[in-house]
């Protein structure tokens, strides 16, 4: 019994001590982000195009890895270009969004970027998901 009330007390303190860390290490990150969140919000003007072209970039990457694992079950031309055009579309579009929405700092959080924003995670997550329910089901 002794052997298991030692294990217990310094399993209490182990945790103690891990959650100690993570408190020592959140605060300060917090910390950071919230003065950088402050930052940007002051000076939103200089980084909408900035932000708008990581919106592009993220949206090309995201789309344009749900179409090539797509492509790979249809091997056909005409897929590729449809592929291409729906990356190259939506990409565009998802920067354009976030630009516009973007443009008074007193409206943030913005309805068109948050849903902007969640179209371009979702939407590649929820293609790839069912397509591969369906190329399962074959």
């Amino acid at each position: 019994m002794t052997d298991n009330h030692g294990d217990r007390l310094l399993r209490g303190y182990l945790s103690s001590r891990l959650l100690l860390v993570v408190i020592g290490i959140l605060t300060p990150v917090g910390i950071l982000v919230v003065n950088g969140a402050a930052f940007v919000m002051r000076n939103l003007q200089q980084f909408r195009i900035g932000i708008a072209v990581c919106a592009l970039i993220s949206s090309l990457v995201l789309n344009g890895l749900t179409a090539s694992w797509l492509l790979r079950l249809q091997h056909q031309e005409w897929a590729t270009i449809v592929a291409t055009i729906v990356v190259l579309a939506t990409s565009i579009g998802a920067a354009i969004f976030t630009y516009i929405g973007m443009n008074n700092p007193s409206h943030l959080p913005d309805t068109l970027s948050v849903l902007t924003a969640l179209a371009a995670l979702l939407v590649p997550i929820g293609i790839t998901y069912f397509s591969r329910l369906f190329a399962n089901g074959r």
